[in-house]
């Protein structure tokens, strides 16, 4: 069996919670890893609609200061981006009660998310980021 634990690094970037305003996480330091997952989890709220919802965008920066929005060549599992927009939680028939999982691969140290909530709705969400492939390993926990 091959071993993936000695490899990871798992970081909580928003404990699980009633999202009902604008979430922003900066500085997310991927430093002595080459590649990173996120994880966003959103639970059933019946009021998601096209006019009450949740969009997450990505941006990476190589100095924690600048940001730009992610792009199309920049991540895995996802295409399409528009001004960074990895995820648009607003119907409930196909992303409540799911994970959604998206590969960066652009190559920045630092990265922000921020969801934007529109309208009245509070689904509980997190967000994990998985660190992957560290320039030291094995990763002591």
């Amino acid at each position: 069996m091959k071993d993936l634990y000695n490899h990871l690094s798992a970081v909580s970037l928003l404990d699980p919670i009633a999202v009902s305003t604008t979430q922003t996480i900066t500085d997310i330091d991927l430093a002595g890893y080459n590649s990173c997952v996120l994880l966003i989890s959103c639970g059933l709220d019946a009021s998601m609609s096209a006019s009450h919802k949740i969009v997450f965008v990505l941006s990476d920066s190589d100095d924690g200061t600048t940001y730009t929005a992610v792009e199309d060549a920049d991540m895995l599992g996802i295409t399409d981006i528009t001004s960074g927009t990895i995820l648009s939680i607003d119907n409930v028939n196909t992303e409540d009660n799911t994970i959604s999982m998206f590969g960066y691969v652009g190559g920045k140290r630092y990265l922000q998310l921020v969801g934007t909530v529109t309208g009245t709705t509070d689904p509980p969400v997190s967000i994990v980021l998985i660190k992957g492939d560290p320039q030291d390993s094995p990763i002591v926990s």
